[in-house]
């Protein structure tokens, strides 16, 4: 594979892509709908396309990273006739059917796709600390997985192109629940005058304590028993999320957060699996 490398959109995170490319050496083309964008990256060496065509026709990889999908296909609408041939590249953040109907598309055109999960922010693009998920064409990605090591560290998932977006927005929700949990903890706790910084050496230990649970929920939750060896039953645990709930409300805290877990929990007891683990919840979550 040749080191000729495109970035197709210049927002923060594609602005970090793009020099990351450069400091490992590739020759970098860059586009952006606004060409001011490129400016930065072009005096430091990356080559300007003047549309998002000439920047897919110029290369053999062409990173996407655009801010939704109607950008996507705004940025491949005149590209048809230079994509045959192509490793497409798509950084952008989206759902399973808009990976599968854009896979399909290109597909069409003879271009090989890999969808991608950014987990990362854009100043760990390039350190050892950022991971990039990727799935979909095999091929493309033994091709081009050098020139994605500029990023950061490579996972390859498997050949079905939405195993990325799905495993993407699947540990975006473990972390906004993390940060939910903790921004509700707080402003309940916040509720009787204690400061987030006072709240901080409580709830930082904590939450590390509660993390080492995660290896035997995984066990419990691939082999469906939720009944073996249980610590704290979800009877006595819903206690607890109801008491959440209603003393939120009481101390004049909005119970939004919480109220969705008090619903789940509730409807796994009245499935009659009251002395099963809290990690039996997520059967009531999976259930139609």
């Amino acid at each position: 594979m040749s080191d000729t490398i495109s970035i197709v959109g210049l927002g923060a995170m594609g602005t970090a892509l793009a020099n990351a490319l450069i400091e490992a050496g590739k020759v970098t083309t860059v586009w952006n709908r606004t060409p001011s964008r490129a400016d930065t990256l072009v005096a430091r060496g990356a080559r300007r396309a003047e549309t998002a065509q000439e920047a897919i026709g110029t290369s053999d990889v062409i990173v996407l990273c655009l801010t939704d999908y109607t950008a996507v296909e705004a940025a491949l609408r005149d590209a048809g006739p230079v994509l045959a041939g192509k490793t497409i590249v798509n950084l952008t953040n989206g759902r399973p059917d808009e990976v599968r109907a854009i896979a399909s598309r290109l597909g069409g055109y003879g271009t090989l796709y890999l969808d991608g999960g950014i987990m990362a922010t854009p100043p760990m693009i390039g350190t050892p600390h950022a991971f990039i998920l990727y799935s979909g064409s095999a091929d493309a990605f033994e091709g081009a997985k050098e020139q994605l090591a500029a990023f950061g560290q490579n996972h390859y998932l498997g050949e079905d192109p939405v195993l990325a977006a799905v495993n993407d927005l699947a540990l975006l929700s473990a972390m906004y629940g993390l940060f939910g949990g903790y921004l509700h903890a707080t402003a309940l706790a916040g509720s009787v005058g204690v400061t987030a910084t006072q709240f901080l050496p409580l709830v930082e230990p904590w939450l590390a304590a509660m993390m080492t649970a995660l290896p035997d929920y995984a066990e419990r939750i691939d082999s469906g028993d939720h009944a073996r060896d249980v610590r704290s039953n979800l009877a006595m645990q819903s206690v607890a999320i109801t008491n959440i709930v209603a003393a939120s409300r009481s101390q004049g805290i909005d119970p939004a957060f919480m109220e969705p877990m008090e619903r789940l929990a509730q409807k796994r007891l009245a499935a009659g699996f009251a002395n099963d683990e809290v990690s039996g919840i997520i059967e009531a979550m999976r259930a139609k």
